[in-house]
């Protein structure tokens, strides 16, 4: 694959099996890709997430295509992803739920493109 295409990427995103856990850093709860709809008026992958109030309904919330596609290019363009940079730079993503930003830096890392390093940075991963 050629990493820095991002059609390649985003045809490694769609390839995900609905199910999929997502690794997240600090949470024994796991998130899972759900199925892909619409978020933001755009194509989404949309994956669910423990609610401990009720279990029986999962919450949703959904990345689109052009927000992974902005923070993949910043992890190209600077070699790292941060939570502080996606607060700043992808607020109608973070408006939805600051998860949004561990399930990107998850997918990226479950196609091999993105290593966890400390609480809140990924870098690139070569």
């Amino acid at each position: 694959m050629a990493v820095k295409d991002f059609q390649n990427i985003k045809k490694s995103i769609e390839a995900l099996p609905i199910g999929t856990p997502i690794p997240k850093p600090r949470s024994a709860d796991s998130s899972r890709l759900s199925r892909w709809g619409i978020r933001r008026s755009e194509p989404a992958l949309i994956y669910s997430m423990p609610n401990h109030k009720n279990p029986s309904k999962p919450h949703e919330k959904g990345v689109t295509f052009n927000e992974f596609q902005h923070a993949f290019d910043r992890l190209m363009d600077a070699g790292s992803f941060s939570r502080e940079w996606f607060n700043a730079n992808m607020p109608a993503c973070r408006k939805e739920g600051s998860c949004n930003f561990t399930t990107i830096v998850g997918i990226f890392q479950i196609i091999g493109i993105a290593n966890y390093d400390s609480a809140g940075m990924y870098y690139f991963s070569k």
